[in-house]
């Protein structure tokens, strides 16, 4: 059976699981806590290349900043979309105001932008806020 590198949303430490087409239960083997647990994550310098690297699920990434009003509009889709892809997808966000590095790094020239991950390599980046439809078609396009 071939095994799927996961990062703990929780821990951020690299779980090797089986893999399947879905899970009724997978914890950390570090924390215990659930890598069921679709809640997007912060990045931030310190953790990002972790995590983007470690995963061999696709990692989308949300560059947001709090003063951004379509970016406030966009959160409640995002997590709300993030809940149909658990150990599919991770779903993750980098505050451009705390994190500026990170967003001059990546060339964020406007907010919300979102960049998909597969195998530590951008695959797709999509600026502007999305609806819960076009969100969901882009991840299932990059799964």
């Amino acid at each position: 059976m071939s095994k799927l590198n996961i990062v703990c949303p929780h821990c951020k430490k690299v779980n090797s699981i089986p893999k399947k087409d879905s899970y009724s239960k997978a914890n950390c083997g570090s924390c215990k806590n659930s890598l069921l647990d679709t809640t997007p994550i912060e990045l931030d310098e310190s953790n990002f290349d972790h995590v983007i690297v470690n995963s061999d699920i696709p990692v989308i990434v949300d560059f947001w900043a709090p003063w951004c009003g379509p970016c406030k509009m966009f959160a409640p889709i995002y997590n709300e979309v993030s809940q149909k892809y658990p150990l599919k997808a991770l779903f993750t966000k980098v505050n451009t105001e705390a994190e500026q590095n990170l967003g001059a790094k990546f060339g964020i020239r406007s907010i919300p932008t979102l960049i998909i991950y597969k195998n530590g390599v951008e695959v797709k980046r999509v600026s502007g806020a999305l609806d819960p439809l076009r969100l969901s078609n882009l991840i299932n396009e990059n799964l």
